[in-house]
């Protein structure tokens, strides 16, 4: 049970399903997500580890720049979770301008960035 209140917990907050939310576009790196949602690297970083520790996020480094995904959280139950999320996240406002700043950031990102 605890775990699952765990994991319940790391979406309790906004910013995080919003990173959630930009995830489902694949993997992306922290500059990418702290554009889109016009925050700072600590604050991004600070709740990815947090979606990282409870398994909803994976984390791989690639030089110095940190790459994010969505993962599969341990309990099957949570895993249904992430499915529904996947599907029904995208569907607010806010969720629509960050995709849109996050594609306008893609779309613009210079060639020596992350990478």
């Amino acid at each position: 049970m605890d775990s699952l209140a765990e994991g319940f917990k790391a979406l309790a907050d906004g910013n995080r399903l919003r990173l959630l939310n930009l995830l489902r576009c694949g993997e992306l790196c922290v500059c990418d997500l702290m554009a889109a949602l016009d925050m700072p690297q600590s604050t991004v970083s600070r709740h990815l580890s947090y979606l990282k520790k409870e398994r909803w996020v994976s984390g791989r480094r690639c030089g110095k720049w940190m790459y994010y995904a969505l993962s599969t959280p341990r309990e099957p139950l949570l895993a249904k979770v992430l499915d529904l999320l996947r599907q029904e996240l995208g569907g607010g406002e806010t969720a629509r301008r960050d995709e849109a700043k996050l594609r306008q950031r893609l779309e613009s990102k210079p060639p020596d960035c992350c990478g």
